[in-house]
């Protein structure tokens, strides 16, 4: 019974006739969507008004069906020896346009291909890019094949192929036509699928039985269909359909809402929100929206103006801190500054160190270095012609503040170098979980320059990798390709790393292998180092090659022994030696105890005056 209520609409729509055309137009069928093609046998066989007949055909039909691109859609070709679109289901959406088209049809009055013709509907008519919903919509996909003759071609199997894909097949037989072509053709039941009238005139005579199925069973009124959402009819059947943001589930009926993000095309570059059926994009914590709500940026929290910082902000994850200028100390309260000495409140232009005393300075010079006629500069490291690459921790432990200190290390080892394309070459390379060249040892020629290419370098975060930057700075910063001199040239190799916790990753392997080539290795620890792993790295004596430091602010400390044994000149004892009778050099060493008795004098009197602070304060009390 279901079988006949779904393909009974067809037939009532096919055999309305002339007769009973009025009697249809005064009421619509309310029947559910619909994708029909009229497949028109247009060859030599049928007369003239024959194909009249089959025009007023096809019009009563579209009269009767509720015609629109969300109800029924219909679609007309015809064929002899070849097919020919009159028009697909996506061209025309009313009754009055459809009309006009067969009106205008011309028969090709050739042979009788009707097997090509059921082709041309299952490759071309009843696809999507010719109007066709999809199948997953469940629109019932109809063809109406009207023929007088036997085919000229075969049929059955190219109509099977065309059942398989979803297509119900009316085959409707005139005249001549052959039964067991039109039985060929047609969907079961055939009882059901196949006609056979004597004329064109009397195909009126076979639409009244199905009138009253096609226009008075709603089946989703008439029974209980079970649908969550919506239940939508078609001829003789219905289908669930979900709201919007909702899929269909397995059984047909209840729905589920639909994970936006699950297919991972969303884009969002933190986190992505579903919704029904839609999706938002949102930042971790610390990050903000960017317009194009997909991406995110950190959010700064100096630009809110309310940090209160007496000098600078410095913007972090998740905050920020303040930071003073050269010269000046953060005090307790982490926002306001104060001038810690003279040296650090003006710009007195010492290269290596200010030595503040009572209302004054002086500039001092490493063990081993002299200082110039203007009082100022040292004389450099000028045996070090050496290849020096640096290899820093940018790992999380060692947080955003603390790696500006790193960087001020790494500025004051450039210092007291002789950088030039002969002289000093120096590389930095950077690591965490993965290892980055910040500039190969080609890079800069200027101290100037490579100074300033520090300051700009980019903490990295993440894990602590030492054993991948070893390798790293063993195959690519010592290449000749990266700036490196060749062997040949015997310009010492130095590799300095400096860390602050313990690596993630095995370091003997390349640690061995990069001694062995012929690098030197210095070993730097900063808080949680582990001393094992620096000894590890570092050359023999390791002594001489590894230093450590209880925290970043007193880091700097060790800056005077690295220079000490990285320049060949103090490490090799290659520094010229003055004879003490000379001019020069007594000059010179009372210059320098002077200066030492200078800043005694000055602690002295700072402890005199402490100690009366405190006899006063002792005093006070009795």
């Amino acid at each position: 019974m279901m079988k006949l209520l779904r393909i009974a609409p067809f037939l009532l729509l096919v055999f309305t006739t002339l007769e009973a055309r009025p009697k249809f137009l005064e009421s619509k069928c309310k029947t559910g969507p619909l994708d029909i093609v009229f497949v028109i046998d247009s060859s030599r066989s049928v007369r003239p008004f024959e194909f009249e007949t089959m025009r007023r055909f096809m019009i009563d039909i579209i009269h009767n069906l509720d015609i629109g691109p969300n109800a029924t859609r219909v679609g007309v070709i015809q064929y002899s020896s070849q097919v020919q679109n009159v028009f697909s289901l996506k061209s025309f959406f009313t009754r009055a346009e459809m009309e006009k088209a067969i009106n205008n049809i011309v028969p090709l009055a050739q042979g009788t291909m009707t097997g090509l013709a059921i082709q041309y509907v299952m490759n071309v008519a009843f696809t999507t890019q010719e109007g066709a919903r999809p199948l997953h919509k469940k629109i019932p996909r109809v063809a109406v094949i009207v023929t007088d003759g036997r085919p000229q071609d075969r049929v059955t199997e190219v109509s099977a192929q065309a059942r398989a894909a979803g297509i119900e097949i009316y085959a409707v037989g005139v005249q001549r036509a052959d039964m067991n072509s039109l039985r060929a053709m047609a969907s079961p039941a055939l009882e059901e699928h196949v006609f056979l009238v004597e004329s064109f005139d009397l195909i009126q005579q076979f639409g009244k039985q199905f009138q009253d199925k096609l226009c008075g069973v709603d089946m989703c009124t008439e029974m209980d269909h079970g649908c969550q959402h919506t239940c939508v009819s078609v001829p003789g059947s219905f289908y669930c359909q979900c709201k919007t943001g909702f899929k269909l589930n397995a059984d047909g009926k209840t729905c589920s809402i639909i994970d936006a993000c699950a297919d991972g095309r969303h884009g969002c570059e933190h986190q992505c929100v579903s919704s029904h059926g839609s999706y938002t994009c949102r930042c971790r914590t610390g990050y903000q929206l960017n317009q194009d709500k997909k991406t995110c940026s950190m959010i700064n929290f100096c630009s809110y103006g309310n940090h209160s910082c007496q000098h600078e902000c410095v913007n972090i994850l998740n905050g920020h801190y303040c930071r003073c200028h050269d010269g000046y100390t953060l005090q307790a309260d982490g926002k306001s500054c104060q001038a810690s000495d003279l040296c650090n409140s003006i710009e007195h232009g010492c290269e290596f160190k200010c030595v503040s005393t009572s209302g004054s300075y002086h500039c001092v010079c490493p063990e081993g270095q002299q200082l110039h006629a203007d009082k100022k500069t040292c004389n450099k490291c000028k045996a070090g012609h050496i290849d020096l690459v640096l290899v820093i921790d940018g790992s999380k432990s060692v947080r955003p503040q603390n790696f500006e200190l790193v960087k001020q290390f790494v500025n004051q080892i450039v210092d007291f170098l002789d950088v030039s394309p002969h002289g000093t070459r120096v590389g930095l390379v950077q690591y965490s979980s993965r290892v980055r060249t910040e500039f190969p040892l080609n890079k800069f020629t200027t101290a100037a320059d490579l100074k300033k290419a520090v300051q700009r370098v980019q903490y990295m975060e993440k894990g602590t990798m030492t054993g991948l930057a070893l390798k790293h700075m063993l195959e690519h910063s010592f290449t000749e390709a990266e700036g490196a001199r060749p062997l040949s040239q015997n310009v010492p190799r130095i590799g300095l790393v400096f860390t602050d916790g313990r690596s993630q990753d095995d370091i003997s392997e390349w640690a061995r292998r990069a001694k062995e080539s012929g690098i030197v290795m210095f070993a730097v620890g900063v808080g949680k180092a582990v001393e094992e792993e620096l000894r590890e790295i570092a050359s023999e004596p390791v002594d001489k090659h590894f230093s450590y430091s209880a925290d970043f602010n007193t880091m700097t400390n060790i800056v005077e022994n690295l220079k000490i044994n990285i320049c060949p000149e103090e490490g090799k004892g290659e520094t010229e030696f003055r004879n003490p009778c000379e001019c020069e050099a007594l000059v010179q060493f009372q210059t320098n105890t002077l200066a030492i008795l200078e800043d005694l004098t000055d602690k002295i009197g700072q402890m005199t005056a402490r100690l009366n602070q405190l006899e006063n304060q002792i005093a006070s009390k009795k």
